[in-house]
């Protein structure tokens, strides 16, 4: 058994306490505290005819229901993978990637463009004279880029060596050494 609440005894003037049983209480309370629920709404009708995706959804229970439609037409599949395997198949991860740094000064000139004429050993510096096709002279020293991917590694007593260090999509890292040769006086 329950006593009723002081909230109650309002409801009923003439009894300060009552006793109920539980399952009394709960039937009178009960329903007035639920709310009339709406009958249960079917699902709404999905259709699928020549590129269009149309609904019918209500607004509220009892109120007429509203037409959406979405058109395919012209737009992408919002649930394709941007990467599909034919381009996973496509990208060469082999394949050097190229340098997007501006050549300047002796990065103009490839190795094979240019010809070793003079090696010059003095104290602490090493210097090499080299020269284009048109017979222009330019000095370089160790540590010097040249080409895109060159840079003078040593100069020796008759030689010169360039390496030449690419990336690959991979991430590999290529090196290639080029030498440039003294050529004594008559050969070519």
């Amino acid at each position: 058994m329950i006593t009723l609440m002081p909230c109650f005894s309002k409801m009923l003037p003439n009894t300060r306490k009552l006793t109920l049983p539980l399952s009394i209480i709960l039937t009178i309370i009960w329903p007035l505290s639920i709310h009339a629920v709406p009958e249960t709404v079917n699902a709404p009708e999905t259709t699928y005819a020549s590129g269009q995706l149309s609904q019918d959804l209500p607004l509220t229970p009892g109120a007429p229901s509203v037409v959406f439609s979405y058109q395919l037409e012209g737009r992408p599949d919002p649930f394709r993978p941007f990467i599909t395997e034919k381009a996973k198949n496509e990208t060469n991860m082999d394949e050097i990637v190229e340098s997007e740094e501006t050549p300047t000064g002796m990065q103009l000139f490839e190795p094979g463009q240019l010809k070793l004429v003079a090696i010059i050993f003095e104290d602490n510096a090493e210097l090499a004279m080299v020269e284009d096709a048109s017979g222009q002279g330019y000095a370089i020293r160790p540590g010097m880029k040249i080409g895109k991917k060159g840079v003078v590694a040593t100069i020796g007593p008759n030689q010169v060596i360039i390496e030449e260090t690419s990336l690959t999509r991979a991430g590999k890292q290529l090196t290639n050494n080029i030498v440039m040769h003294l050529k004594k006086k008559g050969e070519e």
